[in-house]
């Protein structure tokens, strides 16, 4: 819940203005707060970057009072979703079942889901990271086939280590990315597994992005408060085009 109207100008601008050829192999998307999406689809009309939104109910339409469907996301030019978000799950109490359904409304609706799966920091202390990853993980994915995972795109948020000044090490990323992966070769396949991708979201910035995303088992980053300068997004996509070679 960040950005003005006037401040996402600025930064979409900024992203636009300093955008590089050097970046091509890198897909970005921005996800706006649902008051400046059409001014962003506006600015980014032709551009490279994709746009996306922060969170959609799962039904087309309804007596849904407050809430935006994922038809109203598309027909403006969104391409994807966050679901599930760590906020979403801990502050609005979202149950990994009704992520399930949000995932499905998106898909069945043209959007690209954004899934995040992640433990808080009394579930590392307790041990329970690995569990609490595959409940989440078999939760939010069920009824979802093989070849609509094709469309979903996983990331995994430390809770523990957004905002809270704990930091996780890129090997303590890269160990719960490999078991996200691993997780998914046995709920889908070996194929589903190696194709999906799976983005870091713990608070990842310019100075550690180069060593998180040269991990193999991390594909991109799901960017918070860094995101939110121009110099410094444009930092972290220049990290990702530069892991990518």
């Amino acid at each position: 819940m960040n950005g003005s109207l006037e401040e996402t100008r600025s930064l979409l601008q900024g992203l636009l203005s300093g955008w590089s050829d050097d970046y091509r192999n890198v897909e970005v998307a921005v996800c706006p707060p649902f008051t400046a999406l059409m001014e962003a689809q506006r600015l980014l009309l032709g551009s490279p970057i994709q746009l996306g939104a922060q969170n959609a109910n799962a039904e087309k339409s309804g007596a849904f009072t407050g809430e935006v469907s994922p038809v109203m996301l598309s027909e403006i030019g969104c391409s994807y979703v966050i679901l599930g978000h760590s906020e979403r799950r801990t502050i609005y109490l979202e149950s990994s079942e009704a992520v399930s359904r949000k995932v499905k409304g998106a898909l069945a609706f043209g959007l690209k889901p954004i899934l995040c799966i992640g433990e808080t920091l009394e579930e590392r202390e307790r041990g329970i990271t690995e569990f609490v990853l595959l409940e989440q993980l078999r939760g939010s994915l069920a009824g979802v086939s093989a070849e609509q995972l094709a469309s979903v795109t996983l990331a995994y948020e430390p809770v523990w280590a957004i905002g809270t000044g704990k930091t996780a090490t890129p090997e303590q990323a890269q160990i719960a990315h490999a078991f996200i992966r691993a997780q998914v070769e046995m709920l889908y396949s070996k194929a589903s597994s190696e194709n999906i991708r799976i983005q870091y979201g713990g608070s990842m910035k310019p100075d550690n992005a180069l060593e998180l995303l040269s991990s193999p088992d991390i594909d991109g980053g799901l960017i918070g408060g860094a995101a939110l300068q121009a110099a410094s997004f444009l930092a972290i996509v220049a990290a990702a085009a530069s892991a990518s070679q």
